[in-house]
Protein backbone atom coordinates (compact mmCIF):
# COMPACT_ATOMS: atom_id res chain seq x y z
CA UNK A 1 0.00 0.00 0.00
CA UNK A 2 1.39 3.43 -0.96
CA UNK A 3 2.02 6.25 1.49
CA UNK A 4 -0.76 8.33 0.00
CA UNK A 5 -3.24 5.49 0.29
CA UNK A 6 -2.15 4.88 3.89
CA UNK A 7 -2.87 8.47 4.92
CA UNK A 8 -6.30 8.24 3.33
CA UNK A 9 -7.18 5.05 5.20
CA UNK A 10 -5.56 5.70 8.60
CA UNK A 11 -7.36 8.59 10.27
CA UNK A 12 -4.69 8.76 12.96
CA UNK A 13 -2.17 10.14 10.48
CA UNK A 14 -4.40 12.88 9.05
CA UNK A 15 -3.83 15.55 11.77
CA UNK A 16 -0.05 15.24 11.46
CA UNK A 17 -0.15 15.59 7.67
CA UNK A 18 -2.57 18.52 7.81
CA UNK A 19 -0.43 20.27 10.41
CA UNK A 20 2.73 19.76 8.32
CA UNK A 21 1.04 21.02 5.16
CA UNK A 22 -0.40 24.12 6.82
CA UNK A 23 2.94 24.90 8.46
CA UNK A 24 4.60 24.89 5.05
CA UNK A 25 1.73 26.82 3.45
CA UNK A 26 1.61 29.87 5.72
CA UNK A 27 4.10 31.98 3.67
CA UNK A 28 1.96 31.34 0.58
CA UNK A 29 -1.21 32.24 2.49
CA UNK A 30 0.29 35.53 3.68
CA UNK A 31 1.13 36.41 0.08
CA UNK A 32 -2.34 35.44 -1.15
CA UNK A 33 -4.21 37.71 1.25
CA UNK A 34 -3.29 41.11 -0.30
CA UNK A 35 -3.58 39.74 -3.84
CA UNK A 36 -6.93 38.13 -3.06
CA UNK A 37 -8.25 41.33 -1.52
CA UNK A 38 -7.09 43.33 -4.54
CA UNK A 39 -8.73 40.89 -6.94
CA UNK A 40 -11.99 40.91 -4.98
CA UNK A 41 -12.12 44.70 -5.02
CA UNK A 42 -11.36 44.87 -8.74
CA UNK A 43 -13.98 42.21 -9.50
CA UNK A 44 -16.56 44.08 -7.42
CA UNK A 45 -15.84 47.26 -9.38
CA UNK A 46 -16.29 45.26 -12.59
CA UNK A 47 -19.81 44.25 -11.56
CA UNK A 48 -19.31 40.98 -9.69
CA UNK A 49 -20.93 40.42 -6.32
CA UNK A 50 -19.21 38.53 -3.50
CA UNK A 51 -20.98 35.26 -4.40
CA UNK A 52 -19.84 35.48 -8.04
CA UNK A 53 -16.31 36.15 -6.86
CA UNK A 54 -16.36 33.19 -4.48
CA UNK A 55 -17.64 30.82 -7.15
CA UNK A 56 -15.06 32.03 -9.65
CA UNK A 57 -12.21 31.62 -7.15
CA UNK A 58 -13.42 28.15 -6.15
CA UNK A 59 -13.81 26.92 -9.73
CA UNK A 60 -10.83 28.60 -11.38
CA UNK A 61 -8.33 29.09 -8.51
CA UNK A 62 -5.75 30.82 -10.70
CA UNK A 63 -4.91 34.36 -9.67
CA UNK A 64 -3.36 35.58 -12.90
CA UNK A 65 -6.17 34.13 -15.03
CA UNK A 66 -8.82 35.61 -12.76
CA UNK A 67 -7.23 39.06 -12.93
CA UNK A 68 -7.03 38.78 -16.72
CA UNK A 69 -10.61 37.52 -17.08
CA UNK A 70 -12.05 40.33 -14.95
CA UNK A 71 -10.02 42.96 -16.80
CA UNK A 72 -11.08 41.60 -20.19
CA UNK A 73 -14.72 41.33 -19.14
CA UNK A 74 -14.61 44.92 -17.96
CA UNK A 75 -13.17 45.93 -21.33
CA UNK A 76 -15.97 44.12 -23.17
CA UNK A 77 -13.80 41.35 -24.64
CA UNK A 78 -15.45 38.41 -26.41
CA UNK A 79 -15.84 35.19 -24.37
CA UNK A 80 -13.70 33.17 -26.80
CA UNK A 81 -10.88 35.68 -26.49
CA UNK A 82 -11.02 35.45 -22.69
CA UNK A 83 -11.00 31.64 -22.75
CA UNK A 84 -8.06 31.43 -25.16
CA UNK A 85 -6.06 34.04 -23.28
CA UNK A 86 -6.51 32.39 -19.89
CA UNK A 87 -5.76 29.00 -21.45
CA UNK A 88 -2.47 30.31 -22.83
CA UNK A 89 -1.55 31.79 -19.46
CA UNK A 90 -2.32 28.53 -17.64
CA UNK A 91 -0.52 26.18 -20.01
CA UNK A 92 2.46 26.30 -17.64
CA UNK A 93 0.42 24.14 -15.27
CA UNK A 94 0.97 21.20 -17.62
CA UNK A 95 4.73 21.43 -17.04
CA UNK A 96 4.34 21.93 -13.29
CA UNK A 97 2.00 18.95 -13.00
CA UNK A 98 4.40 16.78 -14.98
CA UNK A 99 7.24 17.66 -12.61
CA UNK A 100 5.11 16.81 -9.56
CA UNK A 101 3.76 13.58 -11.07
CA UNK A 102 7.04 11.71 -10.53
CA UNK A 103 6.57 12.13 -6.77
CA UNK A 104 2.99 10.87 -6.74
CA UNK A 105 3.32 7.29 -7.92
CA UNK A 106 0.72 4.87 -6.59
CA UNK A 107 -1.88 7.41 -5.50
CA UNK A 108 -5.52 7.04 -6.51
CA UNK A 109 -7.17 9.00 -9.30
CA UNK A 110 -9.40 10.70 -6.77
CA UNK A 111 -6.36 11.88 -4.85
CA UNK A 112 -4.72 13.11 -8.05
CA UNK A 113 -7.85 15.01 -9.08
CA UNK A 114 -8.05 16.84 -5.77
CA UNK A 115 -4.30 17.47 -5.77
CA UNK A 116 -4.23 18.78 -9.35
CA UNK A 117 -6.99 21.26 -8.55
CA UNK A 118 -4.73 22.95 -5.99
CA UNK A 119 -1.57 23.30 -8.08
CA UNK A 120 -0.47 26.92 -8.43
CA UNK A 121 2.89 28.58 -9.03
CA UNK A 122 3.45 29.06 -5.32
CA UNK A 123 2.28 25.63 -4.13
CA UNK A 124 4.30 24.00 -6.89
CA UNK A 125 7.46 25.85 -5.86
CA UNK A 126 7.15 24.77 -2.22
CA UNK A 127 6.05 21.20 -2.92
CA UNK A 128 8.69 20.43 -5.54
CA UNK A 129 11.47 21.64 -3.22
CA UNK A 130 10.10 19.60 -0.31
CA UNK A 131 9.73 16.48 -2.45
CA UNK A 132 13.29 16.77 -3.73
CA UNK A 133 14.65 17.27 -0.23
CA UNK A 134 12.91 14.04 0.82
CA UNK A 135 10.56 13.22 3.64
CA UNK A 136 7.65 15.17 2.15
CA UNK A 137 4.46 13.13 2.07
CA UNK A 138 1.87 13.49 -0.73
CA UNK A 139 -0.81 14.16 1.88
CA UNK A 140 1.24 17.01 3.32
CA UNK A 141 1.48 18.44 -0.18
CA UNK A 142 -2.29 18.09 -0.57
CA UNK A 143 -2.88 19.87 2.74
CA UNK A 144 -0.60 22.69 1.59
CA UNK A 145 -2.56 23.06 -1.64
CA UNK A 146 -5.91 23.18 0.11
CA UNK A 147 -4.73 25.64 2.78
CA UNK A 148 -3.62 28.00 0.03
CA UNK A 149 -6.90 27.41 -1.82
CA UNK A 150 -9.00 28.27 1.24
CA UNK A 151 -6.97 31.43 1.88
CA UNK A 152 -7.35 32.59 -1.71
CA UNK A 153 -11.12 32.05 -1.81
CA UNK A 154 -11.67 33.73 1.57
CA UNK A 155 -9.48 36.70 0.63
CA UNK A 156 -11.21 37.29 -2.70
CA UNK A 157 -14.68 37.06 -1.14
CA UNK A 158 -13.65 39.49 1.61
CA UNK A 159 -12.24 41.85 -1.01
CA UNK A 160 -15.47 41.62 -2.99
CA UNK A 161 -17.52 42.47 0.08
CA UNK A 162 -15.25 45.37 1.12
CA UNK A 163 -15.06 46.69 -2.43
CA UNK A 164 -18.40 48.43 -2.07
CA UNK A 165 -16.91 50.68 0.60
CA UNK A 166 -13.80 51.61 -1.42
CA UNK A 167 -13.77 54.24 -4.14
CA UNK A 168 -12.53 53.13 -7.59
CA UNK A 169 -8.79 53.68 -8.03
CA UNK A 170 -8.08 53.97 -4.31
CA UNK A 171 -4.75 52.64 -2.97
CA UNK A 172 -3.51 51.96 -6.50
CA UNK A 173 -5.57 48.76 -6.64
CA UNK A 174 -6.19 49.21 -10.37
CA UNK A 175 -2.45 48.73 -10.82
CA UNK A 176 -2.44 45.37 -8.99
CA UNK A 177 -2.62 43.25 -12.16
CA UNK A 178 0.18 45.11 -13.92
CA UNK A 179 2.33 45.09 -10.78
CA UNK A 180 1.84 41.35 -10.29
CA UNK A 181 2.87 40.49 -13.83
CA UNK A 182 5.84 42.86 -13.71
CA UNK A 183 7.05 41.09 -10.57
CA UNK A 184 6.58 37.67 -12.19
CA UNK A 185 8.45 38.89 -15.26
CA UNK A 186 11.40 40.24 -13.28
CA UNK A 187 11.84 36.94 -11.43
CA UNK A 188 11.90 35.09 -14.78
CA UNK A 189 14.66 37.26 -16.28
CA UNK A 190 17.59 35.08 -15.29
CA UNK A 191 19.46 35.12 -18.61
CA UNK A 192 19.83 37.36 -21.63
CA UNK A 193 17.64 35.05 -23.71
CA UNK A 194 14.79 35.58 -21.23
CA UNK A 195 15.19 39.34 -21.49
CA UNK A 196 15.23 39.12 -25.29
CA UNK A 197 12.10 36.96 -25.35
CA UNK A 198 10.24 39.35 -23.04
CA UNK A 199 11.27 42.34 -25.16
CA UNK A 200 10.20 40.61 -28.39
CA UNK A 201 6.81 39.65 -26.92
CA UNK A 202 6.24 43.20 -25.66
CA UNK A 203 7.15 44.81 -28.98
CA UNK A 204 5.03 42.32 -30.92
CA UNK A 205 2.06 42.86 -28.60
CA UNK A 206 2.29 46.62 -29.08
CA UNK A 207 2.58 46.35 -32.87
CA UNK A 208 -0.16 43.75 -33.29
CA UNK A 209 -2.56 45.64 -30.98
CA UNK A 210 -2.36 48.56 -33.41
CA UNK A 211 -3.07 46.37 -36.43
CA UNK A 212 -5.72 44.01 -35.01
CA UNK A 213 -8.83 44.89 -33.01
CA UNK A 214 -9.75 43.11 -29.79
CA UNK A 215 -7.47 41.21 -27.42
CA UNK A 216 -6.17 38.53 -29.75
CA UNK A 217 -2.81 40.33 -29.88
CA UNK A 218 -2.02 38.92 -26.41
CA UNK A 219 -2.12 35.31 -27.60
CA UNK A 220 -0.42 36.00 -30.94
CA UNK A 221 2.40 38.01 -29.37
CA UNK A 222 2.94 35.38 -26.65
CA UNK A 223 3.24 32.53 -29.16
CA UNK A 224 5.43 34.48 -31.59
CA UNK A 225 7.64 35.88 -28.84
CA UNK A 226 8.22 32.46 -27.27
CA UNK A 227 8.85 30.87 -30.68
CA UNK A 228 11.36 33.53 -31.69
CA UNK A 229 13.10 33.27 -28.33
CA UNK A 230 13.37 29.50 -28.70
CA UNK A 231 14.70 29.87 -32.25
CA UNK A 232 17.37 32.32 -31.10
CA UNK A 233 18.38 30.01 -28.25
CA UNK A 234 18.54 27.02 -30.60
CA UNK A 235 20.62 28.95 -33.13
CA UNK A 236 23.03 30.11 -30.41
CA UNK A 237 23.43 26.54 -29.18
CA UNK A 238 24.22 25.31 -32.68
CA UNK A 239 26.74 28.10 -33.19
CA UNK A 240 28.42 27.30 -29.91
CA UNK A 241 28.56 23.62 -30.82
CA UNK A 242 30.14 24.34 -34.18
CA UNK A 243 32.66 26.68 -32.57
CA UNK A 244 33.69 24.05 -30.04
CA UNK A 245 33.96 21.44 -32.78
CA UNK A 246 36.24 23.72 -34.76
CA UNK A 247 38.56 24.04 -31.81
Amino acid sequence: MSQAQTCQNDVNTIPAYVKGGIKAAWPICIGYIPLGLAFGILAQKAGFDWLDIGIMSAIVFAGSSQFIAVSMLGAGAAPLSIVLTTLAVNLRHVLMSSALAVHLHGVSRKFLSIFAYGVTDESFAVNIVRFREGGWHPCQALALNQAANFTWIASTVLGGYCGQFIAPGSFGIDYALSAMFLCLLVFQLQRRIHLLTAALAGLLATAISILLPGNSFVIIASVLGASLGFAVKKYSSLQSGEGNAGE
